[in-house]
């Protein structure tokens, strides 16, 4: 487990240094969130979700409100929701969520984001079926022991727990993450370091220097354009990248 949370602090890194654009990205994620239910997190499960996230991803309360306000008017602005599925270097495979208001636009951007930078392409479901969804929850200063017994006491099943350095991931069904965070929020945690839902690889692929840089080279240029929300892949980070 502990190399599938070195990719997801790999990612957060990434984000961590285009804000601006993450920004952006969750602004129109929450306006969608907002939109499919009451514009109120108490009562819409999936704005609540999507909150949740943003808070570890520190996004201001302005982003959070404008986008909130907007689906609360008359805007008639609509988004699809998207998966593309591909194939990078030595057999790395990736999974592209996005959300767009002009399906054929994403779809041109998507695939020549691939063609460009060594990938290609792949039909619906020839990737996705080696990814797992996954309650992705981490916090610090707690041990993996102390976080076993919170969560035994409120009598949430997690898939594992692992303690890495200074901090402890759970790894759980999509359906467990408000009651793992509950059971966090119960025992004095109001800080989060990731909590989000994530395809996590059931297998992982090693890359040598030059693949690992066209690799990345693709990864960015996907991540770049504006309706895509979330790359996930089963690339092998080395330990000492962050």
């Amino acid at each position: 487990m502990g190399r599938k949370w070195n990719n997801i602090k790999e990612k957060k890194a990434s984000k961590d240094a285009n804000t601006s654009r993450v920004y952006a990205k969750f602004g129109v994620e929450i306006y969608v969130a907002a939109k499919k239910g009451e514009p109120d997190p108490e009562s819409n499960q999936a704005l609540k979700f999507v909150l949740e996230r943003a808070k570890t991803y520190n996004v201001p309360k302005a982003i959070i409100d404008r986008a909130i306000e907007k689906a609360k008017g008359n805007s008639e602005e609509t988004y699809s929701e998207l998966r593309y599925e591909g194939f990078g270097p030595n057999g790395s495979m990736l999974i592209v969520d996005a959300l767009t208001n002009n399906v054929n636009r994403t779809a041109a951007d998507v695939r020549s984001a691939f063609n460009k930078n060594g990938g290609s392409m792949g039909v619906s479901g020839s990737v996705a079926y080696m990814f797992s969804p996954t309650a992705v929850i981490a916090v610090e200063g707690k041990t993996a022991d102390e976080v076993l017994e919170l969560l035994m006491e409120a009598d949430v099943d997690v898939r594992d727990i692992v303690e890495e350095e200074d901090t402890v991931v759970v790894y759980a069904e999509p359906d467990q993450f408000a009651a793992v965070q509950n059971a966090f929020k119960q025992a004095g945690v109001k800080e989060f370091s990731t909590a989000e839902i994530s395809m996590l690889a059931q297998n992982f692929v090693t890359l040598g220097d030059e693949q690992m840089t066209q690799f990345e080279k693709l990864v960015d240029a996907l991540e770049d354009l504006e309706d895509v929300q979330q790359v996930y892949h089963n690339v092998e980070y080395p330990e000492d990248e962050e």
